[in-house]
C-alpha cells in the first residue's frame, strides 16, 4: 500500500482517469450535509492565504515563504486501485472508496471554473486541467473526464462538467455545480472589492490536500477500508469484488452489465446471505465464505479470506475470463452452497444427512470440495457418484475425529483432493468418485483415514465425555444408534431427533456412593479408582436416552437403572445395556468394541 498526501493538483492534473465502479452507491452528498462545510473549509484556506500575503507585504518579507506558513486544509483520504491500462494509453484508477469526495471536489473546481470563465481570467487552462485530459491523449471523447461516475451517472456527467452551463436540474452533480459556483462569485471578490480569483485558485489547488492509497497486490484492503470506515458499514471482500468484476467488464465494453448483474448478483443481496455466520475471529458474511470457497475450487489454491479482494484480484488479472463468465460460475457456486448448508434442494436425503454432519462438525475446509462436486453436469458426476464421493469426504473427516487426530493442515489437504479430482474429471472413463476415495486413501498433506483397528482403540481407550462436545456424541451415539435400526429387520418403526435426546453415563460419573469397588485393600483401590474415573468418560459408558428417562436414578445403582434402561428400548443403544447382568469395567470395553465394529459400518473406509 502506498499512502501520500498530495495537493488537488498533483492528484489531478495528471493525465489519468478516476473511474467509479458501476455498483457503487449514489451520490448523496448534499448542501446541508456536505457542500457547505466543503465550501466554508475553501473560504477559510483562501482568508489564511490573503492574510499571509498582506502580511508578507507589510513587512517586506518574501510571500512566497510566508505562503508557506499558511496551514492547508486535509480532505480526508480517497482509496484507488491501479487497473490494467494499454501502453502509451491513460493511466486507470478505480475509485473504490472516496467516490463521494472525489466527486464533490470535482463539482467544486466546475463551479470555480464557471466563475473564472465569466471572468475571462488567465486561470482558466489550468483549472481546466483538473476537469479533462489534454485531447492529444484521449481516444474517445469521454476519456477527456478526469473523473467517470458510474454507469447510471454517464448521460448526466458530461452535463455537468460542460461549459455550456446547465439549468438547475433535479440531478444532485447540476444542483452541486450552480451551488459551488455560486458560492464562488461571492468568494473571487474582497470585502473591499478587490479581486481575489487568484488567491482562491491557488487555495484550491495548492491548499486542499487529500490522502491518497495506492492499493498495491498484496494489500488486506477489507482492513484498510475497516480502519477508515470505522463508523460507517465498512465494505466487505464480497462488496469490492463485485465491484472489481463490474469495473472490468465495463473497461472490456461487455454488453448487458445490468441484466447480467440482475440475474447472476442479484440474488446475492438477499438478507441470507448478508447474515454472518462463525464467531470472534472467524465471524464473516456468507458472501464472503462463498467467494473464499469459489476462488479455492477453480484456483486449485487455498484462499486466504483475510486477503480475498487480493486474491481474486491476481487471480482474474492471470485468467482473462470474461465477466458474465465468472458471474454465471458464482452463481452456479451459490446455489451449491445454499445446498449445502440447508437453504436448498441436496437432491438427495443420503447428501443432505452427509451436509448436516459436516456443517455440524465446521469442517469448512471441505466446502470448497462439496460445491465442486455440485457444480459439475450430471453425466460427469451422477447424484449415487457424488454421494458416494462425499460419503468418503465425511467418512475421513469422522474417522479422523474419533481417534482425536488434529485438524491442522486440512485446508491443504482437502485443495490437495479438489485438484485430484480436477485432473480427473479431464479424464474419460475414470470415476470421479474413486478419484476422490483414492485421493483420501493417499494421505493429502501427510494426513492419514484411520482403519477400523484404530477406531476400535479409541472407543476402548480414549475419554470421550469431556473432551468431545456432547453434539459431537450425540451426532456419534445417534448415527449408531440408525445404523442398527437399519440391520434389525424386527425392530418396531420409530424416529427419534437424536439432537434432542440426552447423553446419559450408564455408569454415573458419581460412582463412588451406590457402585462401591469391594474386596480390595488400600493400594488396588486408588488404582482401581482411577481405572474407574476414566473409563465413565469413555464411549462404552455413555448412551443417549429420551426425556422420559428418569433422571432421578441416574446415580443410583446397576439394578436400579437397568430398569429404566428397559424402558428406553426403542432405542438400539440401549437394549444391549438392559441385556447385561452387570455393569462395570469389563462391561464397558465390550459394549465400546461392539460400538466400533457398527461405526465402521456407519462410516467405511475403502480396504
Amino acid at each position: 500500500m502506498q499512502a501520500n498526501t498530495y495537493e488537488l493538483k498533483q492528484i489531478l492534473t495528471p493525465e489519468r482517469r478516476y473511474i467509479i465502479p458501476t455498483f457503487q452507491r449514489d451520490y448523496e452528498w448534499t448542501q446541508e450535509g456536505q457542500w457547505e462545510l466543503l465550501f466554508e473549509d475553501l473560504e477559510a484556506v483562501v482568508d489564511r492565504l490573503e492574510n499571509a500575503r498582506d502580511q508578507a507585504g507589510v513587512l517586506g518579507m518574501s510571500k512566497t515563504k510566508a505562503e508557506k506558513s499558511v496551514a492547508p486544509h486535509f480532505l480526508g483520504a480517497i482509496v484507488c486501485d491501479q487497473l490494467p491500462s494499454p501502453a502509451g494509453g491513460l493511466d486507470l484508477r478505480a475509485v473504490i472508496d472516496g467516490q463521494q469526495r472525489l466527486t464533490t471536489l470535482q463539482l467544486l473546481v466546475r463551479g470555480v471554473l464557471d466563475v473564472l470563465l465569466e471572468n475571462d481570467s488567465s486561470r482558466v487552462k489550468q483549472v481546466r486541467r483538473l476537469l479533462e485530459n489534454p485531447s492529444d491523449v484521449i481516444e474517445e471523447d469521454f476519456e477527456k473526464h478526469k473523473l467517470w461516475p458510474r454507469r447510471k451517472d454517464r448521460e448526466v456527467w458530461p452535463i455537468a462538467m460542460s461549459d455550456q452551463t446547465p439549468t438547475k436540474g433535479p440531478h444532485s452533480y447540476l444542483k452541486a455545480r450552480a451551488f459551488f459556483a455560486d458560492k464562488a462569485r461571492t468568494a473571487v471578490v474582497g470585502t473591499d472589492g478587490s479581486d481575489r480569483i487568484d488567491t482562491v485558485v491557488d487555495a484550491l489547488v495548492d491548499l486542499f490536500k487529500l490522502v491518497v492509497i495506492d492499493l498495491e497486490e498484496n494489500d488486506d484492503a477489507q482492513v484498510i477500508f475497516e480502519v477508515l470506515n470505522g463508523r460507517q458499514t465498512p465494505l466487505s471482500a464480497s462488496d469490492l469484488v463485485k465491484n472489481l468484476l463490474f469495473l472490468r467488464g465495463e473497461l472490456a465494453d461487455e454488453k448487458e452489465l445490468d441484466t447480467i448483474y440482475d440475474k447472476y448478483w442479484a440474488p446475492f443481496d438477499d438478507q441470507w446471505w448478508k447474515e454472518t455466520i462463525g464467531s470472534g475471529h472467524a465471524a464473516r458474511g456468507r458472501r464472503d465464505a462463498l467467494l473464499s470457497s469459489w476462488l479455492t475450487a477453480v484456483s486449485g489454491a487455498e484462499a486466504n479470506i483475510g486477503h480475498l479482494y487480493g486474491e481474486v484480484r491476481t487471480y482474474l488479472n492471470q485468467s482473462a475470463r470474461k465477466t458474465h463468465e465468472v458471474l454465471a460460475e458464482l452463481h452456479s457456486y451459490g446455489q451449491a452452497y445454499r445446498a449445502v448448508y440447508g437453504a436448498a434442494d441436496a437432491w438427495s436425503p443420503e447428501l443432505k444427512q452427509m451436509y448436516d454432519r459436516l456443517n455440524l462438525l465446521r469442517v469448512t475446509t471441505a466446502v470448497p470440495l462439496l460445491l465442486w462436486f455440485r457444480t459439475l453436469p450430471a453425466g460427469r458426476l451422477s447424484t449415487a457418484e457424488q454421494v458416494a464421493a462425499v460419503s468418503a469426504i465425511e467418512s475421513w473427516v469422522i474417522r479422523r475425529m474419533l481417534v482425536g487426530a488434529n485438524t491442522r493442515g486440512y485446508g491443504k489437504a482437502f485443495v490437495e483432493v479438489l485438484n485430484v479430482g480436477r485432473k480427473s474429471e479431464q479424464l474419460a472413463g475414470v470415476s470421479i468418485a474413486e478419484a476422490i476415495t483414492d485421493a483420501l486413501l493417499s494421505r493429502p498433506n501427510g494426513l492419514s483415514w484411520p482403519s477400523d483397528s484404530e477406531v476400535e482403540t479409541a472407543f476402548v481407550q480414549e475419554k470421550y465425555y469431556g473432551s468431545f462436545t456432547q453434539e459431537r456424541i450425540r451426532l456419534i451415539l445417534g448415527a449408531i444408534d440408525a445404523q442398527l435400526r437399519r440391520e434389525n429387520s424386527k425392530t418396531e418403526p420409530a424416529t427419534f431427533d437424536y439432537d434432542g435426546l440426552q447423553i446419559e453415563h450408564v455408569m454415573p460419573q458419581s460412582w463412588r456412593e451406590h457402585w462401591p469397588l469391594d474386596n480390595l485393600d488400600e493400594a488396588e483401590r486408588v488404582l482401581a479408582s482411577q481405572a474407574r474415573d476414566h473409563s465413565v468418560h469413555r464411549l462404552g459408558n455413555l448412551t443417549l436416552v429420551t426425556p422420559s428417562f428418569n433422571g432421578s436414578v441416574s446415580n443410583l445403582g446397576w439394578v436400579t437403572k437397568k430398569c429404566e434402561f428397559a424402558k428406553q428400548s426403542k432405542l438400539q443403544l440401549n437394549g444391549s445395556i438392559a441385556a447385561v447382568d452387570s455393569w462395570g469395567e469389563l462391561s464397558i470395553e465390550a459394549r465400546a468394541r461392539q460400538l466400533a465394529v457398527v461405526a465402521v459400518r456407519v462410516w467405511p473406509r475403502p480396504k
